[in-house]
């Protein structure tokens, strides 16, 4: 069955979040990947002090995996979404994000960087609306 072009308002709601959580993620993993050392050296003077200093190369690289794995889940999923009316990537793409935000969140805590770690809740706070937006019938 064709769904293209078949939006409801609801539908709607739910591609623009995703497409929003994509960019968001596909310029952050982007970011990361094209400065790599860079980020990872920022990293590691980030944890300097904490007791994942010795680990956070290798978060990094989960960091990095997880926002562009994100970032491609959201893309792919909203495309999906709004031509075939797929909604199971959009939302697994949006679960990787949320994942993806409290594993940063809880590194800035680590890192006591307190101010760093409340700008991540709205990102996290849009991400479980965008998941509940999919638990609803519309």
């Amino acid at each position: 069955m064709t769904h293209i072009f078949d939006q409801t308002v609801l539908g709607n709601l739910q591609i623009l979040v995703t497409l929003f959580v994509a960019v968001l993620f596909l310029q952050a993993g982007f970011d990361k990947v094209v400065d790599f050392k860079g980020n990872k050296a920022f990293l590691t003077s980030y944890f300097a002090k904490t007791f994942l200093k010795s680990i956070s190369p290798t978060l990094f690289i989960v960091i990095v995996i997880l926002e562009v794995a994100a970032g491609i889940l959201c893309l792919a999923g909203a495309f999906m979404q709004f031509s075939e009316g797929m909604k199971d990537v959009s939302l697994v793409g949006l679960q990787v994000a949320a994942l993806s935000i409290f594993c940063l969140f809880t590194g800035q805590r680590i890192a006591k960087d307190y101010a760093g770690a409340g700008s991540m809740v709205s990102y996290f706070i849009l991400c479980i609306l965008g998941i509940l937006l999919f638990t609803l019938k519309g």
